[in-house]
């Protein structure tokens, strides 16, 4: 079946409405389609040469939604789920494994990523052993230099980054040193490092006084004891710090790293919004609190943040970490990545990791995703 399409009745971000041209895997024509009468709909007047129309009734568009943070690895239950299970079909068209695999097996999460239809990359962890056990960096013997040299120089199109998960229950008695080998190899590939951040020891302030500029602190609206604000909310001073030097943070949602509580706390002081991610993995998915990257966007919706804020931290913010800009725009002549998405004004119950609940008035609900030039329904239309 030919992948050329015709998407029709779309608004961007700001409300303009739009169709767009889909060929031979790329974006073509981005047009104009109001009509005469003030109504959303096909240009007219203009040549339309798609071998497939897709009227999708209003729907915002945006450049195809990248989740930063995701275990897509199955075989490591239950910290793992199926590629297209979180991507494509919850209108994901890139997803960022966080390190559910060291060099070990790095291979076969690869080899899973090119027969699925969302776009996969990852970040190789320290620990060779990856998320075969909890404590993977409870252990030096695990962080083999070689071995993660061997990895990155192997699937280069693949590996982004370092991920070293830098708390208590995963460090055991090593303490701060898997980060130091970890900042080590970090200048060894030239890969930047994403760190998970959770219960001490290590402190929250000698975790961060190892990262640098392009390096992601994950899970960074936890609530736990060991985290980035003081008792009345506010930044800690190493917080502000790193954030001076160029530190990133992600939100990385998980089953135990997002309270409200802290996010209030965080957008009471402007701190943020560089990327939203899930943490998915079948667990959270099927049972919650995260679902889906669309609920986790939702709660940035109702904590005050705009569409196009929210939007940008799942699209252009991340595609720009990535060093692929083309993910993050909708641009003619680029490989087609694109979500098709409404937002319903409608009543929704929303949980945080604290088992908090939020009563909401808006949720975002993912319609369609096209990824390297093909379009894929998320749910029946209505």
């Amino acid at each position: 079946m030919s992948n050329d399409y015709l998407l029709r009745n779309l608004k961007l971000l700001d409300g303009r409405p739009v169709d767009i041209e889909i060929a031979d895997g790329r974006i073509g024509r981005i047009l104009e389609a109001k009509l005469a009468d003030g109504r959303i709909g096909m240009a007219d007047g203009l040549d339309y040469t798609a071998n497939r129309t897709i009227d999708c009734g209003g729907a915002y568009v945006s450049s195809g939604w990248i989740d930063m943070h995701v275990h897509a690895f199955p075989a490591f239950d239950p910290y793992g789920d199926e590629i297209d299970q979180i991507g494509v079909k919850q209108g994901v068209a890139t997803i960022v494994d966080a390190g559910s695999c060291g060099a070990d097996r790095i291979g076969e999460l690869a080899a899973s990523g090119e027969s699925a239809k969302t776009n996969l990359l990852a970040f190789l962890n320290i620990s060779r052993i990856g998320l075969s056990r909890i404590d993977e960096l409870s252990q030096l013997d695990w962080l083999d230099g070689d071995r993660v040299g061997e990895a990155v120089a192997r699937y280069p199109d693949v590996i982004v980054g370092l991920k070293a998960r830098i708390s208590r229950s995963v460090v055991g008695d090593s303490g701060i040193a898997p980060l130091r080998v970890a900042r080590v190899l970090s200048a060894s590939t030239g890969l930047s490092l994403m760190v998970h951040i959770g219960s001490a020891p290590p402190a929250i302030e000698e975790v961060l006084s190892y990262l640098r500029e392009g390096d992601i602190v994950t899970h960074y609206l936890n609530g736990k004891p060991n985290n980035l604000f003081d008792a009345e909310g506010r930044p800690i001073p190493a917080l502000l710090d790193a954030l001076e030097r160029g530190v990133r943070l992600d939100v990385g949602h998980g089953t135990a790293s997002f309270s409200f509580r802290v996010a209030e706390a965080a957008k009471r002081n402007g701190i943020g919004l560089h990327t939203i991610s899930s943490d998915i993995y079948r667990g959270n998915r099927l049972n919650g609190p995260v679902f889906s990257l669309a609920n986790v966007m939702s709660k940035f919706l109702y904590l005050g943040y705009s569409l196009q804020e929210v939007v940008a931290a799942v699209t252009s913010s991340a595609a720009q970490w990535l060093g692929r800009p083309e993910l993050g725009r909708i641009q003619a002549g680029d490989p087609a990545h694109l979500t098709v998405f409404d937002v319903r004004e409608e009543p929704v119950s929303l949980l945080d990791s604290e088992g908090i609940e939020r009563k909401a008035n808006q949720r975002i609900v993912p319609r369609g995703v096209v990824t390297n030039g093909e379009f894929m329904a998320c749910e029946v239309w209505t």
